[in-house]
């Protein structure tokens, strides 16, 4: 494990600056870039955390704040800034796109694209991503809301996919798990698909009660491998 270095830094996208978390290992060396997304609740200490965890693992990290400061404590706060997300998706596809292009800007980064991942509305902007973003090597979406896209929308993913549900996920449902994947096979799209046994939505987040130890360590090792083989 390395000791790591954390810090805030800025990104700008549309005229507007925001920050980003940025997390990487201590000294000289260089290793993978990773962008973290958020889930409905912002840029808290969980998000960050995972950062964090990334970096102690060997990678740079940057999570982008999407809701420019606000971080939810409630499920109406966060149900309202999630939504002002979705009425302004591509804006925050730019956000996250300044935040690959710092990642890729690090001086210790030693990679020519990053692995995207993110969590519940994190995961569906990770999906969408995958087809419209640059500067990406893989993408792993965690149980992603958000708009569905269509087929032709699909096609436009030329990135390995490691797509991640729970299987008692009332919102992002298996059935949602399983149309995605004919959308990515339908397209020749790279991916692998897994729905967790007895996983509840939002089962990575160690905050939570319906946190599941098991998949969230299973689902970390596949991610992690996955990014380790990006160029």
């Amino acid at each position: 494990m390395h000791e790591i270095i954390t810090e805030m830094v800025d990104l700008t996208a549309d005229g507007r600056t925001t920050g980003g978390y940025l997390a990487r290992p201590q000294g000289d060396g260089r290793y993978p870039g990773v962008v973290v997304i958020q889930e409905w609740w912002g840029l808290d200490g969980h998000i960050k955390s995972i950062a964090e965890r990334f970096a102690r693992a060997g990678f740079v990290a940057i999570a982008p704040d999407l809701y420019y400061g606000e971080v939810a404590s409630e499920p109406d706060e966060a149900r309202k800034l999630a939504m002002s997300v979705r009425e302004h998706w591509q804006g925050a596809l730019n956000v996250i796109q300044a935040a690959v292009d710092a990642v890729l800007a690090q001086p210790a980064t030693s990679t020519e694209t990053v692995g995207l991942t993110g969590f519940c509305m994190g995961g569906g902007l990770t999906w969408h991503g995958a087809a419209r973003l640059s500067g990406l090597g893989a993408a792993v979406p965690f149980y992603g809301g958000g708009p569905e896209m269509s087929d032709e929308q699909v096609a436009q993913i030329n990135i390995p996919v490691l797509a991640i549900f729970g299987e008692l996920d009332q919102g992002v449902s298996p059935a949602v798990a399983e149309a995605r994947a004919a959308q990515m096979d339908n397209a020749g799209v790279k991916h692998e698909t897994i729905v967790y046994p007895n996983a509840h939505h939002a089962f990575f987040n160690d905050t939570r009660p319906i946190y599941d130890a098991t998949a969230a360590a299973d689902a970390w090792a596949r991610m992690t491998t996955l990014f380790r083989a990006i160029k």
